[in-house]
């Protein structure tokens, strides 16, 4: 594991498992679900902290997706989940390009392959300062021809009785069979989060659409909250909360779940030719409380 710390910051990464953050903490206490000991040996990456998502975020349905003429389709990987989800990268073991007291860049160079058409290099620049953990995020088109492309981070977070969120979108998608998305409709009253608002009681697995890049999560029983924010690239904001489970997910990515296999052109999908690349910036400030 690299520590990075910067005052009362401190950040763990796990290159090997996904090129994963494992926790991120402010004086000590954590602002994410930290990687056990247990998971970190297991090598359990739906354990960590966060992981990536790369060279897209959330799923294709039907796992194949057509892009201008040619039809290109992937592999199920994440157990018995029958379409692909996150890509490629948090399934990877990254490589350690640089690391400081302060910063780490981790890189992944992959080659696709049988039901894999992505070929790319993606790199992860980890910066504690400023009171801030600040995530730069670039991925490069290392195929021969034009591709879709888009990323995220997947973090994970206690579910305590008092946790509340804040954040503003435009749209809100339905989910469908298998964590498909169906139909966008507007933010109604009862799934707004303008203002605090505690976990939703019922299942949620929905992405927001038109996020502003700003939310805000707090945790009065442990003292501590969370400010992110994101660059403009980052659209959407995933949002995932069982009430069965002790965790739920706040996952900022640049497409639309789903965004491959659908005709709308506003979904975040980032088109690169090869040698091309995307970058943007996303920001974690732990705060107590």
């Amino acid at each position: 594991m690299i520590e990075l710390v910067d005052g009362p910051l401190s950040l763990g990464l796990v290159p090997e498992l996904g090129g994963s953050i494992a926790f991120l903490r402010i004086a000590g206490r954590d602002a994410m679900r930290p990687l056990s000991a247990a998971d970190a040996a297991a090598g359990n990456v739906l354990g960590v902290a966060s992981f990536p998502m790369i060279p897209y975020a959330n799923r294709i349905d039907g796992n194949a997706f057509t892009f201008e003429g040619r039809t290109y389709r992937v592999a199920p990987n994440n157990g018995d989940e029958p379409f692909n989800v996150h890509g490629s990268g948090w399934k990877s073991a990254w490589t350690v390009e640089e690391a400081t007291a302060t910063t780490a860049v981790l890189a992944l160079e992959h080659a696709g392959g049988t039901d894999d058409p992505y070929s790319y290099r993606a790199v992860q620049r980890f910066t504690l300062a400023d009171g801030a953990l600040t995530l730069v995020t670039t991925i490069e088109n290392r195929g021969p021809r034009r591709m879709p492309f888009g990323f995220g981070h997947h973090p994970w977070f206690p579910r305590d009785p008092d946790t509340t969120l804040k954040f503003r979108a435009r749209s809100f998608w339905l989910e469908g069979p298998h964590g498909v998305v169906s139909d966008r409709i507007s933010v109604t009253p009862e799934l707004d989060f303008r203002e605090h608002r505690p976990l939703p009681a019922g299942w949620r697995n929905n992405d927001y659409g038109g996020w502003d890049g700003r939310a805000e999560l707090r945790f009065p029983a442990r003292g501590v909250g969370l400010a992110i924010e994101a660059g403009p690239l980052y659209e959407n904001l995933m949002f995932y909360a069982d009430p069965k489970r002790d965790v739920f997910c706040l996952e900022p990515q640049t497409n639309a779940s789903c965004a491959l296999n659908r005709t709308e052109t506003d979904l975040g999908v980032i088109v690169l030719a090869p040698g091309e690349s995307a970058e943007e910036r996303l920001m974690f400030r732990p705060f107590l409380i």
